[in-house]
């Protein structure tokens, strides 16, 4: 009896010492249409937060926004900005070395009259069906700008 006893609590023991599931990492899509560089900076500035604390991170650039993406993308794209000297463009560079997905709307392409190479190397053509189910997957935080 003792035995089982012990074996018992033992086993109770490592259990309750096992480590809890990992938690899901937060996921966060960003959507930016604004043609505002400020606004679109911001934009960056939080998705690069929340990918430091542990987010994984998908920015959508439509509209204005996409130009962001753009190997000759328009001068306030890439102009520094205060306080930190950091462009959009800039810090949308970082968010994917740092592993962030970027890419432009499905239409942006076509409505803008050019091909996938004027785009920056990895960004790329926002499939509908994928961003839709990136939306509605559990743990997505959604910012939109």
């Amino acid at each position: 009896m003792r035995k089982t006893l012990a074996a018992a609590t033992l086993g109770l023991a490592a259990l309750t010492n096992t480590p809890a599931m990992a938690e899901e990492v937060p996921r966060l899509v960003t959507i930016v249409t604004s043609p505002d560089a400020q606004t679109q900076l911001m934009s960056m500035v939080l998705t690069m937060q929340s990918m430091q604390q542990g987010a994984e991170a998908y920015m959508l650039l439509c509209g204005p926004a996409g130009d962001l993406a753009l190997k000759d993308a328009p001068a306030p794209a890439t102009a520094p900005q205060k306080p930190k000297g950091m462009s959009p463009q800039g810090l949308m560079q970082k968010i994917m070395a740092a592993g962030g997905t970027v890419e432009v709307c499905a239409i942006y392409l076509p409505n803008k009259g050019i091909e996938a190479s004027a785009l920056l190397d990895g960004v790329g053509s926002a499939k509908p069906p994928a961003v839709a189910a990136r939306l509605l997957a559990d743990e997505t935080r959604i910012m939109s700008f």
